[in-house]
């Protein structure tokens, strides 16, 4: 593990760096799709087919990279993803139908995921070595990232097409890449003192089984029993129902704003920034939340803050009350999303961060598709309000699991 204060440091920053650039793009992506959808003539049924192979792309890739992580380790395979990413990101504007735009999303998709696992990996382990909750303030870094990603998309949606527009981010991306990845490739990768070596997210983890292990109580190594498994699907399945309403939020908001409330295309694009900033500052004030009241508390009072924030944000009839409910709606799912990515990741290492991480991801990817037929088949703004149900859910499975979940 990294020797000194000033060694976990830079393995901090340049992992802030990369969650921040994984914001950056996405939501410079997002902010375009109204306009992608209209390059394609692409219907919103069409439109949800479509961005589902982000959703194939990512889960699919999540699997594979957990164990990339365990052989290579989670740094090499940061910025390989990272790499593909900001290169796939150009690729959406050079469609001009939704299979060739569902094609292109399975590439981005792919790197999306990956990038998601390895990063989130390294995380884990740092967090664990320096015994403090700061998981949400690597998240807080993907919403500003997101945040500003789309506020300058806003600001250039009248003046480039989307093709500039995408082609800067790739430039941008690799850019950052260069310079965060050589940094993060300089630093020996996190392991928490109740790893043995090659255990977690340091390469050449149990090459020969692969194999997962924790620790007992007595510091002696057992093999992941059931009980385990269960708690990390547990918390893949909170991820899973709060990512849902990022995922929604980001494809969908800036249609609802636009479509249903007649924003302008600016105020529109406004939307997702407005439920990226209220999430960041969340999550930077997530450390803190977690130390005073424990993560079952921040779980259940976040839960039940984002179903009151998204039926405002979707049932609201006009454009400032339903930016007020974004806002609240990512006040509420700020630090869900990473308690569980980092409990499942504590109990089962890379393994544990991939199976979290699918099901996590795969509500926020799935969820668009979810939405665009249910807004087919009633309206956009009756199908947002599934974000509503779905946070419910996570706070009723929290409170059911309580009792059996790693305390804190």
């Amino acid at each position: 593990m990294p020797g000194t204060r000033d060694d976990l440091t830079r393995l901090r920053i340049a992992l802030t760096a990369f969650f921040a650039l994984d914001g950056f793009v996405f939501a410079g992506w997002v902010v375009r799709i109204p306009a992608i959808k209209e390059q394609t003539g692409a219907s919103a049924s069409a439109l949800g087919l479509a961005l589902l192979g982000v959703s194939a792309g990512a889960v699919v890739t999540m699997t594979l990279t957990g164990r990339l992580v365990r052989r290579y380790g989670s740094h090499p395979v940061t910025v390989a993803c990272a790499v593909l990413l900001c290169l796939s990101i150009a690729l959406p504007p050079l469609t001009h139908s939704a299979l060739a735009l569902g094609v292109v999303l399975l590439v981005f998709g792919s790197a999306y995921g990956g990038i998601n696992v390895a990063f989130n990996s390294a995380a884990v382990d740092l967090v664990a070595v320096l015994g403090r909750p700061i998981m949400p303030s690597f998240h807080a870094a993907f919403s500003l990232g997101g945040m500003v990603g789309a506020g300058l998309g806003g600001l250039v949606a009248g003046a480039l097409s989307p093709t500039r527009h995408l082609l800067a981010l790739t430039a941008i991306g690799l850019l950052v890449t260069l310079f965060a990845g050589r940094a993060l490739l300089r630093c020996e990768p996190a392991a928490p003192p109740d790893r043995t070596p090659g255990e977690g997210g340091t390469p050449g983890e149990d090459r020969t089984r692969g194999e997962d292990r924790t620790r007992g109580g007595d510091g002696t190594p057992h093999r992941r029993d059931r009980r385990t498994r269960r708690l990390v699907i547990t918390f893949g399945l909170i991820a899973l129902c709060t990512a849902y309403g990022e995922g929604a939020m980001a494809d969908w908001g800036a249609l609802h704003l636009r479509q249903d409330l007649d924003a302008s295309p600016g105020l529109a694009a406004a939307g997702y920034s407005c439920f990226a900033l209220a999430m960041t500052v969340g999550r930077l004030t997530g450390t803190t939340l977690l130390e005073r009241l424990g993560r079952t508390a921040t779980v259940v009072a976040g839960g039940t803050t984002a179903v009151a924030g998204m039926l405002l944000g979707s049932l609201a009839p006009s454009v400032w009350a339903a930016l007020f409910g974004f806002a609240i709606t990512g006040l509420g799912l700020a630090n869900i999303f990473p308690v569980a990515i980092e409990r499942a990741g504590a109990l089962g290492g890379p393994s544990g961060v991939a199976t979290a991480s699918t099901l996590g991801y795969g509500g926020m990817l799935l969820g668009p598709p979810a939405i665009g037929f249910m807004a087919d088949w009633l309206s956009l703004s009756a199908a947002l309000t599934s974000v509503a149900v779905l946070a419910a859910v996570a706070v009723l499975v929290a409170v059911a699991t309580r009792r059996a979940a790693v305390p804190g």
